[in-house]
């Protein structure tokens, strides 16, 4: 399993506006770009300057000119109200200390009908521990982040809890979950 069912699940489509918090350096953010085409248009976020500064060097080098770069802050993405049909956050959200915060900014950044991917790994060593210990292994079950998505106003549409295994490693096992904003 790959990108091609996570952005067959999520319902990406071109011409779409997508942002993808959490972007690193950018590796999910050029596939977004790619797929969404010359019409749509990507913000990569990150907290990190330098993994933005990163992206923007690969974005001139590959002349990609449909990415945006936002450098937010750990409690808010700094993402554009009301304009999103779709964003991604992956592997990141186990990282997000004010999910609730963070989860008020995604549910105002969506357009109507617009919806969350939120993709997260679940470690072997840490299956069945508590959301913080699981946090602190950068692991998240989806368990936990089902019910803060529910308590945040979200409804799960769709899930995978068997994506394969991250980065090849069979103690890792990737999951993830579609959601909108309930009505």
């Amino acid at each position: 399993m790959g990108l091609d069912v996570i952005f067959e699940k999520a319902g990406l489509e071109e011409g779409m506006t997508v942002g993808d918090i959490g972007c690193h350096e950018g590796y999910l953010s050029i596939h977004l770009a790619n797929r969404v085409g010359p019409l749509g248009t990507v913000y990569a976020e990150d907290v990190n300057k330098d993994r933005l500064e990163t992206l923007d060097q690969t974005l001139a080098e590959r002349e990609i000119s449909n990415v945006k770069t936002i450098l937010g802050n750990y409690d808010d993405p700094k993402l554009p109200k009301g304009s999103f049909d779709l964003i991604f956050i992956v592997d990141t959200y186990h990282e997000i200390d004010d999910y609730k915060k963070v989860l008020g900014h995604v549910c105002e950044a969506l357009k109507t009908n617009g919806k969350l991917l939120l993709l997260e790994k679940l470690k072997n060593k840490v299956r069945g521990q508590s959301r913080q210990s699981q946090a602190y292994g950068h692991s998240l079950a989806p368990k936990y982040v089902k019910k803060e998505l529910a308590e945040a106003g979200f409804e799960i549409i769709d899930h995978v809890l068997n994506h394969g295994d991250w980065e090849n490693n069979p103690e890792k096992q990737m999951w993830f979950v579609v959601a909108k904003v309930s009505d």
